[in-house]
Parts: C-alpha cells; sequence; structure tokens
C-alpha cells in the first residue's frame, strides 16, 4: 500500500497486558485508522477497567483465544520479558505485525527466534523504543545527521533512580501469587534490573542518535548492594542487580558508556542524560527537575569561540511510536525501531551480563 491511506484501510489492533498496555491503547487510538478492537490480559478486573475506559468490547484472559476469536492486524505485546518471544511467534502464526515492548525479549537468543518468524511470516516486527519518537529526539538526531556533530568519537547514556525499583510498595502484578513482590525485580521474568529495563532505553537513543555502529566489546559491572537490602526489608522477592554500568567499544573506534539503576546514593530523584561528543560539536540531552521532560543543548567552537544553544524543537508535534506503526504500514513505509536494531541491543545487554557476571571483556561476534 502506498500514498495517502483512507478510511478503509484501517487496521485492527489488539493489545495483550494492560500495565504499559494502557499507554499503547492511547498511542494507537491517535491515528484516525487505528482501531483497538481487543485486549487480553490474566486480571478481569483490570480487564474491565480498561475495556470500559476505552470502550473496546473484545476482552479475553488469554492471547490464545483473542487470536482465535479476532482477526487482527497488529498484535502489542506489553506483557513481563518472559512472554515477549513465545506472544510474538503466535501473533506472526496467527497474520498479525507485532509491536512489541522493550526490552525485546529475555536474550538474544530469543530475539533472534522473533525475528526469524517475522520475516518468514513477511510481517513487520517493531520495538518499543518510545525516547526516540518525540520532538526533542527527533530534532536532535537530524541535527546528528546533518554533521553538525562532525564525527561522534565518545557517548554517555544514563537513568539513575534515587529508590525506584518498579512495583515494590504496590500489590502484586500480572498474576503473582507465590513471592510478593514485583515482577521486575524476578530474573526468571525479567532477564534483567534496571539495565534491562530503563538502561535499555538510554541504550537505544544513543545508539539511535550515533547511527547503531557495529559494537566489537564490551565491559559490564553490576550490583545488588542496595536492592537487596530494601527487598530483605519488604519481605519481598529481589533476584536482579539494582545498578548496572557497562563500557561499549565500536569497530569505528568511538566508544559508549552505559549506566542504569533503581537504587542509588544520588541527589536527584530521577536522572537521565544522554551525551555525545563529536570532533566538531557535542549535544545533551537530559530530563528537567527529575522528570519525564527533557532539555537539549548543542556546544561548538566558532573562530575561537565557544557557543552554547538551546534546542527548540519545531512544530508540528512528533507522533509516538504507535502512531508510526500504524502510518508505516499503511503508506507502506519502513518503520523505525526494527527487530534488527532490538536484537542488537539484546546482543549488548546479553553481552554486559555476561561482563559483569565474568568479570572481563567480552567480545562481540
Amino acid at each position: 500500500m502506498s500514498g495517502s491511506p483512507t478510511k478503509s484501510d484501517s487496521l485492527r489492533v489488539g493489545v495483550v497486558g494492560l500495565g504499559i498496555g494502557r499507554a499503547h491503547i492511547q498511542g494507537y487510538l491517535s491515528h484516525p485508522l487505528a482501531h483497538v478492537v481487543a485486549i487480553a490480559d490474566r486480571d478481569a478486573g483490570r480487564l474491565e477497567s480498561v475495556g470500559d475506559e476505552f470502550s473496546i468490547s473484545g476482552r479475553y484472559t488469554s492471547l490464545e483465544e483473542m487470536l482465535a476469536a479476532e482477526k487482527l492486524d497488529i498484535l502489542s505485546v506489553c506483557t513481563p520479558n518472559a512472554f515477549h518471544k513465545d506472544m510474538a511467534l503466535a501473533a506472526f502464526n496467527a497474520g498479525c505485525h507485532v509491536l512489541c515492548e522493550k526490552p525485546m525479549a529475555m536474550n538474544a537468543g530469543e530475539g533472534r527466534l522473533m525475528l526469524d518468524a517475522a520475516r518468514k511470516a513477511g510481517k513487520r516486527l517493531m520495538i518499543d523504543f518510545s525516547y526516540r519518537f518525540n520532538e526533542q529526539s527527533q530534532a536532535l538526531k537530524r541535527q546528528v545527521d546533518s554533521g553538525i556533530l562532525g564525527d561522534v568519537y565518545f557517548a554517555r547514556s544514563v537513568w539513575h533512580r534515587r529508590r525506584g525499583i518498579p512495583g515494590f510498595g504496590s500489590a502484586p502484578a500480572f498474576g503473582e501469587s507465590a513471592a510478593p513482590g514485583s515482577w521486575f525485580a524476578r530474573k526468571e521474568l525479567s532477564g534483567g534490573g534496571p539495565l534491562i529495563d530503563l538502561g535499555v532505553h538510554r541504550l537505544d537513543l544513543a545508539l539511535w542518535l550515533m547511527g547503531y555502529p557495529e559494537p566489537e566489546w564490551v565491559m559490564g559491572a553490576a550490583y545488588d548492594s542496595l536492592g537487596k537490602t530494601i527487598a530483605a526489608a519488604e519481605g519481598r522477592e529481589f533476584s536482579v542487580e539494582d545498578l548496572a554500568a557497562g563500557f561499549i567499544r565500536f569497530k569505528n573506534g568511538a566508544c559508549l558508556e552505559v549506566e542504569a539503576s533503581w537504587a542509588a546514593n544520588i541527589a536527584e530523584n530521577e536522572l537521565m542524560e544522554t551525551r555525545l561528543l563529536g570532533t566538531k560539536a557535542g549535544l545533551v540531552q537530559r530530563n528537567i527537575d527529575q522528570g519525564y521532560q527533557f532539555k537539549a543543548s548543542l556546544h561548538l567552537e566558532r573562530e575561537g569561540c565557544q557557543f552554547d544553544m538551546e534546542l527548540h524543537p519545531p512544530v508540528p508535534a512528533c507522533t509516538g511510536a504507535m502512531y508510526h506503526f500504524i502510518d508505516s504500514i499503511l503508506r507502506g513505509l519502513p518503520h523505525d525501531a526494527g527487530g534488527e536494531e532490538g536484537l542488537l541491543v539484546m546482543r549488548l545487554l546479553d553481552a554486559l551480563y555476561a561482563s559483569a557476571a565474568q568479570a572481563k571483556p567480552i567480545h562481540i561476534g
């Protein structure tokens, strides 16, 4: 399909997992040709609440039931990480395109199966690297691609929380009944802690701005110094790290530092920053007032003078990931944040965790 889509081209969407899935529904509804016709979740109360909120009649307590009953064009997979692979494979088998929450899967092996299944089915696979899809990030990408930074040789991308282990202090999620706590803190469901949860966003953002260079080796470290103590005090399960840091060396000679934590003794409640240094200029994007709004600036030298320029993105506003996915499919255009990039992120996460466990650098094959 190409050109301008019409009302008859509308796409039927299903969403499984109604935690972050609620944001997916809102994202799809921003597009006039997307119709969320079905939702699935194990929690019957949440299923009813979200279904009523968005007037969605198709409500199911399992993905299998939803795929059997509904003819869907797109499935958003918004469940804990341990279920991403199997649900994506089921969706491809049912003829759906898939938009999968980050991280792509539990590990690169699962991610590769997902990508292979998408190619075999002739369907699209997109990963919700949502921090690309805002006005400021898109404007920064245009600046980098214009060559204003010159050759980027160093980057640092971090997301730290003073205290913020997901789900702690709240009721069990996604049908948890045994050990109290959050699925995010249980390695068998999440695959890891803040590195795979928060760091994955900052890692993708930096890689995307840098043009996704080919990695050569990584060195990583991970700690559970605070999270383990916090969990013990609350009687909760905690089998992941609370802080991780890593160094990635690329084949073009550039390098990237990445850091992520759920619990760290810092001044800020929430600290997000991505910085790129190039031969002609540098840029930085950081969050404002410890929140989820951002500011960005460029720093350069001209004729011996130093300049600092604050970036103000142009209007119109950037559309979100769900709108972008719908529009790309309807217009027959490539979509961003594809499965190939998702798989490279998984390979890097795997290598960083392996390096932390083995206390040595890991070369990327």
